[in-house]
């Protein structure tokens, strides 16, 4: 089950559980897509909804971005961990690369995907680039951009569009590419091809990227105004929860207390009744994972390029 959050529901995986899943999709039959929203991209599908169709619709919705982990806590209703869109990535390249599968750069500036491809095939031996296309193009070519794409052989395809322009493309065009696996992954192609850095380790470490981005470039102050708003919605959300479930308490009598054969608990044993039953639940056991995933999720952040 998906965590709601302002509608944009979240599946609830570690990255280790987020690349073992990737692995699966792309073992399997049909195409899937994967989408790793952060608070801006939750904004935005709040006032688009077709954008909103499109993230609920992926096959795996990740939370990228550290205020999506605040506002899903906020909630009561925490996630496990924050998954950043280009580890993951970088951990399903790692993937290919191993396994032998095809992958397809679609996306950013012209020369950009190419640069992408030469250096992630220095880093990752054996990765095989099906093709690239760059990100300028025109609502009538996508067609043909899909079955680039699908003559390419690619198993695998790395959209990189921006959000929601790549969460779209993926929804509509996504089947007719041929690929079993697409992942929207917003400026991971800059970053692979060396034109943009990621924060150091230290930011991403203590869930800082934002103030780097900010700090490396100022005009992105306007779009980060949407985190500030996306918690103030978050908490408005929550004080809506809380009065519904106020209201939904009222006029109830209190359950009857659980007594056991020929005599009744109170005081002392009443609570320890409750406090015992409360923790008798069983813990799922997680699936077992093929170990080139779990190799390729230990090594998610590739070196700077």
């Amino acid at each position: 089950m998906r965590i709601d959050i302002l509608g944009v529901g979240f599946d609830n995986l570690t990255m280790t559980e987020a690349v073992a899943r990737g692995c699966e999709l792309l073992a399997g039959e049909g195409a899937h897509y994967v989408v790793t929203p952060n608070p801006e991209i939750v904004e935005t599908c709040r006032a688009d909804a077709e954008a909103m169709a499109a993230v609920n619709g992926a096959d795996l919705v990740l939370p990228d971005g550290i205020g999506v982990i605040y506002g899903a806590k906020l909630l009561g209703t925490p996630l496990k961990s924050r998954v950043p869109g280009i580890e993951f990535g970088t951990a399903m390249l790692a993937h290919c690369a191993e396994t032998g599968k095809k992958v397809f750069l679609f996306g950013a500036k012209p020369g950009v995907a190419e640069q992408a491809a030469k250096n992630l095939c220095e880093k990752l031996p054996g990765l095989q680039i099906a093709g690239t296309h760059d990100g300028y193009f025109t609502d009538a070519e996508s067609d043909a951009i899909a079955a680039e794409i699908r003559t390419s052989g690619a198993d695998m395809a790395l959209v990189c569009l921006g959000a929601p322009k790549q969460e779209k493309w993926m929804a509509q065009y996504g089947a007719a590419t041929g690929a079993k696996l697409l992942l929207g992954l917003g400026g991971s192609l800059d970053v692979f091809a060396g034109v943009a850095q990621r924060a150091p380790e230290f930011y991403c470490k203590h869930n800082l990227e934002w103030l780097y981005r900010l700090i490396k470039n100022p005009s992105r102050a306007g779009r980060m105004m949407k985190l500030p708003l996306f918690l103030v919605h978050v908490a408005g959300e929550k004080r809506k929860l809380t009065r519904e479930g106020s209201l939904s308490l009222r006029g109830r009598t209190a359950p009857a207390r659980p007594r056991s054969p020929g005599s009744s608990l109170s005081g002392w044993s009443a609570r320890a009744w409750t406090a015992a039953s409360s923790t008798s639940r069983a813990t799922a056991k997680s699936p077992p994972r093929s170990s080139s995933c779990t190799s390729a999720a230990r090594s998610a952040r590739i070196p700077t390029m």
